[in-house]
């Protein structure tokens, strides 16, 4: 077997409900694909990196194969699976023992046959050694010995991740590569944040529906452009907390809040042709109270020229009701048509360097310094004044600035926001939310320093 670049991948397919994402699950050694009773949960591809015995592979969860639905979204859900299946260097077709062979198995294991492709047989949800009997009956697919385990339990993973590996091609080793910047693609339902994923990558990636909550997990997705590397994360629309009842909606909306968190920068998503919501409000204040880098996009721009207001106005309506993080760059795109994504990269670039940018101690204390001078801290209602002494910059991504102060106390917000307006005046923050953190340190001690 001749070597290769590039990670081995091996696909995990199906049909519905047989346990492909608890085994995914599983296998990764954590919780990233939705697990429910409902067949139809899973509907993008969902890759993870894992390794076993020194060796690494890629692991793809997909959809499960139905082969008798006429619903366009299964039909979308099929093709994610076949492109899982042509890219795979090893395919893991999951069945449920306990239910035993069914025509759709027949048919994906003829479909795995066609492919041409190493495929391993796994009899899932035997939970016990005396239902392994029960594994059995799916030696007539033809596709070899039948690995009995139980994904929910563990049971015998070990074992199939053995044959997992046995069974992988040989990779050349490559250099480690940069930290890709990771890029959360987040808003409400519908606002057109797996088109502009898709768009972005320059395939259909994730899967496009009119029908809101389409996108159920946060799908993670590596991306090159330029010499640059992104993670490209697609998230599941954040509906108002009240809103959400099912269980796989709360978990999908707690993966995208888990998106955020991990995102360099988040990329909120608008839709231009209608006012900024409530809800578009509340996803801005989370991606920024998590720290990372924000971008504000405006999709569907194609369609504010067909409407009666100018555009200008448009943007400025957006602009004052996200007027709390007004350091986020505004863009203005079409998923639909491929407008200004170029302009988004560029942007997310920006705001990405920025993100994890440091300022001189003497640059900031420089600055800061010459802040206090034309405007000095007021005095409290005793005639007490605030005293500045120190400022230092200890973390970033965020930016985080250590003002040492003599009575933290005694900083009003409309100070602590004058002296954050005096950096940002004086070096490119653009897109990033600044923190600043007041340390007391009494007058000796700051003499001494």
């Amino acid at each position: 077997m001749s070597a290769r670049a590039g990670l081995p991948v091996v696909a995990i397919v199906g049909r519905p409900n047989v346990g492909k994402s608890a085994l995914f699950n599983r296998l990764v050694g954590q919780r990233l694909a939705i697990v429910e009773d409902t067949p139809g949960v899973t509907r993008d591809r969902l890759y993870a990196e894992t390794d076993w015995q020194g060796r690494r592979f890629a692991l793809v969860d997909t959809g499960g194969l139905r082969s008798t639905s006429d619903e366009p979204i299964d039909a979308r859900v099929r093709a994610q699976a076949e492109a899982a299946i042509e890219q795979a260097d090893l395919a893991v077709l999951v069945v449920d023992a306990r239910q035993g062979v069914v025509p759709e198995d027949r048919e994906i294991a003829q479909r795995l046959r066609e492919a041409r492709l190493p495929v391993l047989l796994v009899a899932n949800k035997v939970d016990h050694p005396s239902q392994e009997s029960a594994a059995h009956e799916f030696y007539s697919l033809g596709l070899g010995d039948p690995i009995a385990v139980s994904a929910t339990h563990g049971r015998a993973t070990g074992d199939l991740l053995d044959a997992i590996v046995a069974l992988l091609p040989d990779v050349e080793t490559a250099p480690p590569a940069e930290r890709p910047v990771a890029v959360a693609v987040v808003g409400r339902p519908n606002v057109g944040k797996s088109s502009l994923v898709n768009t972005m990558l320059g395939e259909e990636r994730v899967i496009v529906d009119a029908a809101p909550g389409t996108t159920r997990d946060a799908v993670d997705t590596l991306c090159e452009r330029g010499g640059r590397r992104y993670l490209l994360i697609d998230t599941a629309g954040l509906r108002r907390r009240a809103r959400v009842g099912h269980p796989v909606e709360a978990y999908s909306a707690a993966r995208t809040r888990r998106a955020i968190e991990r995102a360099d920068v988040a990329v909120v998503v608008l839709d231009a042709s209608v006012p900024v919501a409530d809800q578009d409000q509340r996803i801005a204040a989370e991606a920024a109270e998590a720290g990372c880098g924000v971008v504000v996009a405006m999709n569907k721009w194609d369609l504010v020229a067909a409407q009666p207001r100018p555009d200008r106005q448009r943007e400025q309506a957006a602009r004052a009701a996200l007027r709390f993080i007004d350091y986020a760059p505004l863009v203005r795109l079409s998923a639909a048509r491929g407008w200004g994504v170029e302009a988004l990269f560029d942007t997310v670039d920006r705001v990405a360097a920025n993100h994890r940018s440091r300022i001189g101690t003497g640059v900031l204390n420089r600055i800061v310094g010459e802040a206090v001078a034309a405007q000095p801290p007021p005095a409290d209602a005793a005639g007490r004044r605030l005293r500045l002494y120190y400022a230092t910059q200890p973390e970033a991504a965020p930016p985080t600035i250590v003002l040492f102060v003599n009575e933290p106390s005694r900083m009003p917000d409309t100070y602590r926001r004058y002296l954050e307006r005096a950096i940002r005046s004086q070096v490119d923050l653009t897109g990033v939310p600044l923190r600043l953190v007041l340390r007391r340190r009494r007058e000796s001690e700051a003499q001494h320093a």
